[in-house]
């Protein structure tokens, strides 16, 4: 997306109902983010080649394409925002492809307007000061990011999916979605194992 201009606080939303756009609209501006709607994801990839926002809310089924597709493309033409997916039918496989595909949160319907800004706070402050520090590589592997490091940590203090999602300010589908992208990374079958092999016990 060469010569597009950046904006820190305008946040572009896709979602096919009209209470909700107008509803998270109402949340965000109250948080002093400027909030763009499109009716459809041709629209914001249109948008989003002059301009990036600060972060994007994608709904998973957008109304010409999938959510995912949107996703994939504002990746394949290098959109440097955080990616936050929603669903009203969430499952982990979705949050897995996701996550998978460069989204940095994912959040299942219903959910509370006012906590979205949370979410985007956060997606934001990962987004422009990743934490270099906690990535760790595996021998052979491809390296974790500092999401997923993260993640690791709180797996290994014995952490619940729900509590590092509390603590990381993320859904228990997000956490699933880079747990799974761990396990993979790692060759690992299960979270036991995970460890053992990523910290050397046993």
């Amino acid at each position: 997306m060469p010569g597009n201009t950046i904006s820190k606080r305008e946040v572009f939303v896709i979602d096919t109902d009209a209470s909700s756009r107008e509803q998270l609209s109402v949340a965000l501006e109250q948080e002093a983010y400027e909030v763009v709607c499109f009716a459809d994801g041709a629209s914001l990839l249109s948008e989003a080649k002059v301009r990036m926002p600060a972060c994007v809310l994608l709904e998973m089924q957008a109304r010409d394409q999938s959510g995912l597709d949107v996703l994939k493309r504002l990746r394949e033409e290098n959109c440097m925002a955080p990616i936050l997916m929603t669903s009203a039918n969430g499952s982990i496989a979705m949050a897995v492809d996701a996550i998978k595909s460069g989204a940095s949160d994912f959040i299942e319907k219903p959910f509370r307007t006012q906590e979205i800004a949370g979410r985007i706070d956060a997606a934001i402050d990962e987004f422009v000061q990743p934490d270099s520090s906690r990535q760790r590589w595996l021998a052979g592997c491809e390296p974790l990011t500092g999401r997923e490091s993260e993640v690791l940590e709180h797996l290994a203090a014995g952490y619940t999916n729900k509590e590092i999602a509390r603590v990381m300010r993320l859904s228990a589908r997000t956490v699933e979605g880079y747990r799974a992208s761990i396990l993979k990374k790692a060759g690992a079958k299960n979270v036991t194992d995970m460890l053992r092999r990523i910290y050397g016990q046993g």
